[in-house]
C-alpha cells in the first residue's frame, strides 16, 4: 500500500458488515480532539465501593427504555461474561488480602462517576453483598474451604473487615471544563475500553449522553413497524444508533461534519434534554409505518445485508415529503423507492465513502426528490 493509498483509507473510512448493517467502520474514523482531561488515582474501600454503587454515585452504564429517569440499574447492561469460578475466585483474593486490579472511573457533569473499566468486579462484589438483587444466595464455592458455602453476611468479623477494608485501586478522569462536549471523555471510552467485547459508539453514548431524547429512542426502536424494517433488536444498540442518525441527518443535514460518530455525539448532546420531540418521533414513526407497508422487510437491502446509507436517505426523503401530509399510495412509493435504487449517482453515494459530507447530502437530496410529489 502506498502512502497515498493509506491516505485515502483514513479519509474515506471502509463500509463494514457488523450486526448485519453495512455500514461505514466507526473504529477506522479518526476524531481529532483536544484532551482538557485530569487523572487521578483515588483508593476506594470494598464497602465504599459497593455503597455508592447502591446510592447511584457509581454508575455502571445503563439503559431502560421504559424507565423515565435517565439512568437505571435496571435496564440496558453490558453482558456478564464472568464466570462463576471467575466471581469466587474474585471475592477469595479479597479475602485473602491480595492486590486486585484497579478499576477506571470517569467523573461526569453531575459529579458522578461512570464505570469505563471494571464492570465485572464491581457487579460481582454487588452480587456478593446484595444477593437478592438477582433473587439468589451467593454462595462461594470456588474457593478455599474456609469461605465454602459463605454469603456475605455468615463471614466472621475478621473476614467481614478484611473484606470491607480491601482497597480497589481507581484512576478518575475528569474533564476540565464539563460545559463544553464530551469528545475528550467520549474518545477515552474508545481508547481506554479494549477489553474482547470493546463498547460500541451507541453503547457509549449511553453512558455519556441520557437524557430523555436517548430514552424516547429507546421507546421508538419497540415499534413494530421499525422492528420489521430493521429486524431483530441489536444486542449492541445499532438499530437505536440509526434511529438517532434519521432524526440527526433530518433536523441538522447542514451540520453535518466528518466523523459521523462526532456529528452523532454533538447533535445527542444538544438534544439530550429536549421536551419538544413529539412531533419528530411521530414522524419518524409515521415515515416506518408507510416503509413498511412498502417495502417490508427487504427495505434497503439491496443485497443480504442492511445498507445504513440507503436507510438514513430514504428516511429522510420520506419524512420530508410527510410534513406536507400523509403518502397514500405505497405502490407508487415503492416505486420511487426502487427507481432510486437504479440511479447511478445514488448508487454511488451509498456505495463507497458514505460518511463524506458530499455523499451524504447527494443522497439525501436524490431521496428527497424521489419522494417528493407522491401522492
Amino acid at each position: 500500500m502506498t502512502d497515498h493509498d493509506f491516505e485515502a483509507d483514513a479519509d474515506f473510512p471502509a463500509e463494514t458488515e457488523r450486526d448485519n448493517v453495512l455500514d461505514v467502520d466507526p473504529e477506522l474514523e479518526v476524531v481529532s480532539t483536544s484532551y482538557d482531561i485530569t487523572s487521578y488515582g483515588a483508593d476506594y474501600p470494598v464497602d465504599g465501593l459497593v455503597s455508592r454503587l447502591q446510592k447511584g454515585d457509581i454508575v455502571i452504564p445503563t439503559f431502560d427504555p421504559t424507565f423515565e429517569g435517565s439512568q437505571d440499574i435496571r435496564g440496558f447492561q453490558r453482558k456478564f461474561v464472568w464466570s462463576r469460578p471467575q466471581m469466587d475466585k474474585f471475592i477469595e483474593s479479597l479475602l485473602l488480602g491480595l492486590p486486585v486490579p484497579g478499576i477506571f472511573l470517569v467523573r461526569d457533569r453531575d459529579n458522578k462517576l461512570l464505570v469505563l473499566d471494571g464492570q465485572q468486579r464491581l457487579k460481582t462484589l454487588q452480587a456478593f453483598y446484595n444477593p437478592d438483587r438477582s433473587g439468589a444466595d451467593y454462595r462461594l464455592r470456588n474457593v478455599q474451604a474456609p469461605f465454602q458455602s459463605m454469603r456475605y453476611q455468615d463471614l466472621d468479623d475478621e473476614d467481614r473487615r478484611r473484606l470491607d477494608d480491601s482497597i480497589i485501586h481507581a484512576t478518575v478522569l475528569r474533564q476540565e471544563h464539563p460545559a463544553g462536549n464530551q469528545d475528550a471523555v467520549y474518545s477515552i471510552f474508545e481508547r481506554l475500553n479494549t477489553g474482547g467485547s470493546p463498547l460500541q459508539p451507541q453503547e457509549i453514548r449511553v453512558a455519556l449522553y441520557s437524557g430523555a431524547f436517548l430514552q424516547e429512542i429507546g421507546r421508538t426502536a419497540a415499534d413494530m413497524h421499525w422492528r420489521n424494517l430493521y429486524g431483530d433488536p441489536s444486542a449492541r444498540l445499532k438499530d437505536h444508533e440509526l434511529i438517532l442518525r434519521v432524526l440527526a441527518l433530518y433536523e441538522s443535514l447542514s451540520d453535518y461534519r466528518r466523523p459521523l460518530k462526532s456529528f452523532l455525539n454533538h447533535y445527542l448532546d444538544a438534544n439530550r434534554n429536549r421536551s419538544d420531540y413529539k412531533g419528530l418521533f411521530d414522524l419518524f414513526r409515521a415515515a416506518a409505518e408507510r416503509l413498511d407497508g412498502a417495502l417490508g422487510k427487504t427495505a434497503f437491502r439491496p443485497v443480504r445485508p442492511l445498507n445504513a446509507a440507503i436507510l438514513d436517505s430514504v428516511f429522510v426523503g420520506v419524512m420530508r415529503r410527510l410534513e406536507k401530509g400523509p403518502i397514500n399510495d405505497l405502490e407508487q412509493l415503492r416505486e420511487a423507492y426502487e427507481a432510486l435504487l437504479k440511479n447511478e449517482d445514488y448508487v454511488s453515494a451509498i456505495d463507497k465513502s458514505t460518511a463524506d459530507e458530499t455523499s451524504v447530502s447527494r443522497r439525501i437530496e436524490l431521496a428527497t426528490a424521489a419522494f417528493r410529489d407522491l401522492v
